[in-house]
């Protein structure tokens, strides 16, 4: 197969530059989540974020502990952006996404992004995967747009929070081939208790519902790697403090029962977990178990799982099996 992605087809036309355009005037007057902070981010405005005109790269690299249909042999092209626009008390990449001042030092160019993603390609990764874009989806678009001139040619992995500005997205909309969001929270009270977002299930809900029209519920292949469709990310909190059955109820509803999700049990407290006795402490293997339950109750089929405290060691996960690694 000869995949060639969506961000080539409207490039020749202008209407990939004219879009990049579009979203960076959103920066005046932010609007590039849900938090609409209408901070003007160009005349050095905080909302947030705590983000300016700038992307911030942390780093990048071929990452391996993707997802094995994004990984392959070759490695997702990561990028990962410093700052957020969530304050997850728990996050384990607490050092990059809350550490303002310090990841201020990263910032660079939208040029130099798009070096970064035409490098990531020479190394021959299978696709370049943005990590938090959320709150640089402007400037992601227009770096896109200049590496795209200059001989990108790999597919686009969004992988966000979830806490999307649909706006945003429908800009991405003929651009990402690869929508990768996490679906954190079934509730609005656990997302504004743990991660400072107190509408975050029902924007969630709205920024899935897009990326899923515009990418649908099939996943395509170019030989074993995926270079188009949705995987839909949940981690498994203790105590049950993200309502996994309400997040697998929504996405069995209201999108398909077909859609692939990665049921993610590496939880462990840190950054600030300690400050709230419900989730200082790691996840069971019983409540991980209740999480694959809920997926099979809810007749969703494809996707991931993986073994307790495991980040990378995925297995392949099929209702049509009724398999569960973790009993004889």
């Amino acid at each position: 197969m000869n995949f060639i992605p969506s961000y080539i087809k409207i490039l020749d036309s202008g209407e990939l530059k004219t879009r990049a355009e579009t979203a960076l005037e959103i920066l005046k007057s932010c609007k590039s989540c849900p938090r609409n902070c209408e901070v003007d981010r160009k005349r050095g405005e905080y909302g947030i974020c705590q983000s300016l005109e700038l992307p911030i790269v942390s780093s990048y690299t071929a990452h391996f502990g993707e997802e094995p249909v994004l990984s392959g042999s070759r490695g997702a092209g990561n990028i990962f952006f410093g700052n957020c626009n969530l304050r997850c008390i728990f996050c384990q990449n607490f050092e990059i996404s809350q550490n303002w001042k310090e990841e201020k030092k990263h910032e660079i160019t939208h040029e130099r992004l798009a070096d970064v993603m035409i490098e990531l390609q020479e190394r021959n990764c299978h696709n370049i995967g943005l990590v938090s874009p959320t709150h640089f989806s402007a400037q992601i678009l227009k770096s896109i747009s200049i590496a795209a001139e200059q001989g990108l040619q790999i597919p686009i992995i969004y992988n966000t929070n979830g806490y999307d500005s649909v706006e945003m997205l429908k800009l991405y909309d003929g651009v990402i081939d690869i929508y990768l969001p996490d679906f954190k929270y079934g509730s609005n009270q656990s997302a504004k208790t743990y991660s400072y977002a107190e509408d975050y299930f029902d924007h969630t809900r709205k920024t899935i519902k897009e990326m899923f029209r515009q990418v649908g519920n099939e996943l395509i292949y170019d030989g074993d790697i995926v270079v188009r469709g949705l995987i839909i990310r949940h981690l498994v909190l203790p105590n049950g403090l993200a309502e996994s059955e309400k997040v697998f109820q929504f996405i069995a509803e209201e999108l398909s029962t077909n859609i692939h999700i990665s049921l993610m049990s590496q939880y462990f407290p840190t950054n600030k977990a300690h400050t709230n006795i419900l989730i200082d402490r790691p996840l069971r293997k019983s409540e991980y178990e209740k999480a694959i339950e809920l997926m099979e109750k809810y007749g969703l089929h494809n996707g991931w799982i993986q073994e307790i405290g495991s980040g990378e060691n995925y297995k392949p996960y099929f209702n049509e099996n009724r398999f569960n690694p973790f009993k004889n």
